[in-house]
């Protein structure tokens, strides 16, 4: 279809549309309404992947506030003894406080719902096309539900039980997998130093004929497993040598903290934890 214009002097002049210029436009117009869904789609699964990391977040954080579930009543103003507050301190291979639970149901079901709405968009080959996209969030997931898996067995969660906590149409790379490990390291450093701080005794350690070990040598034995693996090669070769320097040093600090235990903990009376106030006042010159 043509279309009018004018020169320059105000006489109108006929101009072919770009459709009548070339016959490819069409196929460039189509080219760049795929561009335009690739671009939709890609924005939407990073959105979601965000949301999904911030909501995994959340569940850790209630879960290590769970590690001690009288900490508000050990300062010494309770009518409880502190040596009582010790003995009900947060401990594996319990059930998870019900408050707890309640808190992080919607966060669950908040999940599954980012995750069920970008399904569509991540099936087929698009499942490889926006792995790198959907990867932050899947991790932080699998750290999370890792995390709660440990609390409750001191036992780490297989690929098989990671994968049927994801929404059905959302594929679980070991990639992802074994990266949401090496995070996990880093949840398990935090819930056991706070432990042994709260109740002076290293956490999961097994009294008389309990089999395994505690959650000392879990670490160790998961650090050993970890510098086995040969990643040369692989894209995630990159990733993984980033965590695993945070992973080692997070090992290191709880075997510090046991070792610090051991010794010390000879010198201090059964039952012993901080003192809540802060340092004596100084009189200033």
């Amino acid at each position: 279809m043509a279309r009018s214009k004018r020169t320059f002097s105000g006489q109108e002049k006929t101009v072919e549309t770009p459709s009548a210029m070339s016959p490819f436009m069409p196929m460039f117009e189509s080219f760049r309404n795929e561009l335009d869904e690739h671009h939709d789609r890609r924005e939407r699964i990073i959105k979601a992947s965000r949301d999904i990391t911030a909501q995994s977040k959340k569940i850790f954080q209630d879960l290590l506030s769970a590690t001690v579930i009288t900490a508000p009543l050990c300062g010494g103003h309770s009518k409880e003894s502190r040596a009582d507050c010790v003995d009900r301190a947060r401990q594996l291979k319990t059930a998870i406080p019900e408050k707890v639970k309640q808190e992080n149901a919607p966060r669950y079901e908040t999940i599954n719902g980012l995750f069920a709405s970008v399904a569509p968009d991540m099936q087929g080959i698009n499942a490889w096309r926006y792995q790198r996209q959907v990867s932050p969030g899947v991790q932080e997931y699998v750290e999370a539900v890792s995390f709660q898996h440990y609390l409750e067995t001191q036992r780490l969660i297989t690929y098989g039980e990671a994968q049927g906590k994801l929404p059905g149409g959302v594929m679980l790379t070991e990639d992802d997998y074994l990266l949401g490990l090496f995070d996990l390291v880093g949840e398990l450093m935090r819930f056991a130093i706070t432990s042994m701080a709260t109740s002076g005794e290293i956490p999961g350690i097994r009294k008389g004929n309990e089999e395994g070990g505690d959650m000392v040598l879990d670490l160790r034995s998961l650090r050993a497993y970890f510098e086995a693996l040969d990643t040369r090669g692989a894209w995630v070769h990159r990733d993984v040598e980033k965590k695993m320097e945070v992973m080692k040093t997070c090992v290191e600090k709880v075997e510090n903290a046991v070792y610090g235990l051991i010794v010390r903990g000879k010198e201090r009376p059964k039952g012993w934890i901080p003192e809540e106030k802060g340092p004596e006042p100084v009189e200033s010159y």
